[in-house]
């Protein structure tokens, strides 16, 4: 067993910032961040659980809103460093931009072979009725979980929320307000908890243990969504495909995949397929898959160079494109490996 997979008793917290760690300030009556190390020093229930627990806490806490490329990869050289050290990394995540996060992390780390749990909460930890405290312990307790042999539950990057583990690359935020904000609509849950956590073994990835976790760092942010809608104007549409530092573009379609029928849309994707941008089709709906051969719109789309983002999230998409485009000069190797499954992102039938 190599060092990186013996197993040490220990789980890292990650803090980057978000509502979880977050304090009301009385006199402004805004939420500021706090001090982690002090709040998980004022919780009892930190000394109930079986797992040593370290903090590495970012030095300036971030809104989620901020978060952007190089505070994932910040995250990722965190992992790195301790590899060896932990079981598993849970990390505290703002909730507004937490999918994306995961999503990032699912491709930047390459064979993981230990837990990567984002959670976070609607209400600050330290409120009456937070759902923050529930979050963090089973959070904890789902990086530390481990087989018989010793190898790790739930090897891969999710998201934890409101009883629902899920693959993190397959998570997306529907809900603003309520403490079930986080759902993964087109693939089942990884656990679910409740008295006991229920763990789908079946659905879980399964690394190779022979070959090392492969960080990456770099994302091309060279790429833009655009949202199909009634109405929408040629020369808005050219002026965005026109730029010329534009590399990819995740278009959000009807349905199962389906554009309105007008000749300049169709030339003007065609024209931007052709001079190399990376043009991915993702549905607008919250469940479901692209199906371009299902309507003619979509056929279209198909034959101006479009490429099908089968049942992946708007936030993967993103993610993808831009870790394929940082990897990759030539489009169609980004474009093959786009309808490549990496790391159970997308169900491709």
């Amino acid at each position: 067993m190599s060092a990186s997979q013996q197993r040490t008793g220990r789980i890292l917290l990650i803090y980057t910032g978000g509502t979880i760690g977050m304090g009301l300030n009385r006199e402004t009556s805004t939420l500021e961040p706090l001090d982690f190390n002090h709040l998980i020093a004022q919780m009892p229930e930190f000394a109930s659980v079986p797992t040593g627990i370290d903090v590495h806490q970012f030095p300036h806490p971030i809104d989620s809103s901020d978060m952007d490329p190089r505070l994932w990869a910040r995250i990722v050289e965190i992992i790195v460093g301790h590899y060896d050290n932990y079981d598993g990394f849970v990390i505290l995540h703002g909730t507004d931009t937490m999918a994306f996060t995961a999503a990032a992390l699912s491709f930047m780390l390459q064979n993981l072979t230990k837990p990567v749990i984002l959670t976070g909460s609607q209400l600050p930890i330290g409120q009456l009725r937070t759902d923050g405290r529930e979050n963090l312990i089973t959070s904890i307790e789902i990086a530390a979980a481990h087989h018989p042999n010793g190898q790790p539950r739930v090897p891969e990057v999710c998201i934890y929320f409101n009883g629902r583990l899920l693959r993190g690359n397959r998570a997306i935020k529907f809900n603003a307000d309520g403490f079930n904000a986080f759902d993964s609509f087109n693939f089942p849950h990884l656990a679910d908890a409740g008295i006991d956590i229920h763990y789908n073994d079946e659905r879980i990835l399964k690394p190779d243990y022979t070959r090392p976790m492969t960080p990456h760092f770099a994302m091309d942010t060279n790429i833009m969504v655009f949202t199909l809608f009634p109405g929408i104007q040629e020369e808005m549409v050219r002026s965005l495909l026109d730029m010329r530092s534009l590399r990819g573009i995740v278009m959000r379609t009807y349905g199962s995949g389906n554009a309105p029928q007008l000749p300049w849309l169709m030339d003007a994707l065609s024209e931007a397929s052709c001079r190399g941008v990376n043009i991915v089709n993702i549905t607008q709906c919250a469940a479901g898959s692209i199906e371009m051969a299902r309507y003619n719109g979509g056929f279209l789309l198909h034959n101006a160079g479009v490429i099908s983002g089968y049942d992946s999230t708007v936030e993967c998409a993103i993610a993808k494109l831009m870790h394929l485009q940082a990897h990759h000069s030539d489009y169609l190797t980004v474009r093959r490996l786009m309808n490549t499954p990496l790391c159970g992102e997308v169900t491709i039938v």
